[in-house]
């Protein structure tokens, strides 16, 4: 199988569409089922996807345009399927959403919504861009032959805007595969942070959504009463956003600023570093999609704190603590740190969910299911199948001798 996977997005810098784009790209490579993937990406963003792959499978496409919405956009229309029907992938795939017009591909499409921001928390994009974000996600909905959610909430959400959907389109739940597995923990000349300091650590755009302004309040309220000492850091990676402003007066007003640390790009092993040298991570957001940050805390064993939200009870693990975003919420955050702070530390179990071989297996039977109701790639659907049978027959041997070892 050849897989087209379009991650042309507007950051220079590392955001989750784009670790997204990357891991599913690895993990698909990484089958013997996968013969190719083409990975697209704009030349701004090339750094980042040249020193992820070591795989041979992997070819990375750099397309050089103006990084403008307006450019952006003309070439997703116009430049993608162009592209498609010139290398004749057995599928597309979109990694986030975006305008197309599908009679203009040969090739299935299939589209990956993350979450539903434009319709249920538009004041993360302002306006006007809100309702250009509603729009290109209403089309891509439309035009794609399946649909793939990162997450159960997501599902919902989808239903909820689109109630009809499921009655004329495929669409199914795949989680992300979290994918630091491996890497060299470093934490290098580039982070101004060593291993000599405690630090907190939440990873999040600067959104309203994210809520980093309660981590910083609440971080703020604990260093005050003195459960934190006043040397501990706060580090909160993340790209610029509309928040950003907001976020750095609230530093300055609280004299936060040789503590709370704002990092916008590092490499996956200082990320990876940051994980495992962390005394806690945070993930205060009041609405998510999947939260990838979090399920990576979870497969390093962090002490987590974060809101009682839907998602997070979903992705989450029993080890997690909880607090509620409603009444007093800095208060309920400060007294959930507390908390976590006090717990022994405990290895966590890998999540299945997440892992290679078990979101392989999903997107192979996901692709079948589309071959079935595509006339356009006739090979695709034997191919596809046989796949899946290898994988899912893998998956349960795998399973059967963990639990003969197990019972041992």
């Amino acid at each position: 199988m050849h897989i087209l996977i379009a991650a042309l997005h507007r950051p220079s810098k590392p955001t989750g569409v784009c670790r997204h784009a990357a891991n599913l790209a690895q993990c698909l490579a990484d089958t013997k089922e996968v013969t190719k993937v083409t990975l697209i990406v704009g030349a701004w963003q090339k750094h980042y996807f040249k020193t992820f792959f070591n795989s041979k499978k992997i070819n990375l496409i750099e397309i050089d345009i103006e990084n403008s919405a307006l450019a952006r956009n003309m070439w997703f229309l116009f430049g993608l399927p162009k592209l498609a029907n010139r290398l004749l992938p057995d599928l597309v795939y979109m990694s986030f959403p975006f305008p197309f017009v599908r009679t203009l591909f040969s090739s299935p499409v299939i589209s990956t919504i993350h979450d539903l921001y434009p319709y249920e928390k538009p004041e993360v994009f302002g306006y006007p861009n809100a309702i250009f974000n509603r729009l290109f996600l209403k089309q891509c909905i439309t035009n794609s032959d399946g649909l793939v959610c990162v997450s159960k909430s997501t599902a919902n959400s989808l239903k909820l805007y689109f109630p009809n959907l499921h009655l004329r389109k495929l669409v199914t739940v795949i989680y992300n595969y979290v994918s630091l597995e491996g890497l060299k923990s470093n934490s290098s000349i580039h982070l101004p942070i060593s291993d000599r300091d405690s630090f907190l650590l939440s990873i999040a755009q600067h959104r309203s959504n994210k809520n980093i302004n309660l981590a910083i309040q609440a971080f703020w309220l604990l260093i005050k009463n003195k459960y934190l000492k006043n040397t501990t850091k706060l580090v909160i990676v993340g790209n610029n956003g509309p928040e950003t402003e907001k976020i750095q007066q609230l530093i300055n007003r609280l004299s936060l600023q040789e503590l709370v640390l704002l990092l916008d790009s590092i490499e996956d092993n200082e990320l990876c570093w940051l994980y495992q040298n962390c005394e806690m991570f945070i993930a205060p957001s009041s609405q998510e999609g999947f939260c990838l940050p979090l399920a990576e805390a979870m497969h390093f064993s962090c002490k987590i704190v974060c809101s009682d939200i839907p998602i997070f009870r979903e992705i989450g693990s029993f080890n997690c603590t909880y607090f509620d975003l409603q009444g007093d919420p800095v208060k309920n955050l400060s007294q959930a740190m507390i908390n976590a702070l006090e717990k022994p530390l405990s290895q966590t179990a890998k999540d299945l969910r997440f892992s290679k071989s078990d979101v392989a297996a999903r997107y192979l039977k996901f692709y079948a299911a589309i071959a079935r109701k595509s006339p356009l790639r006739v090979g695709i659907l034997q191919r596809v199948q046989t796949s899946f049978v290898k994988l899912s027959t893998d998956n349960q041997n795998q399973s059967t001798s963990k639990v003969k070892k197990f019972n041992q």
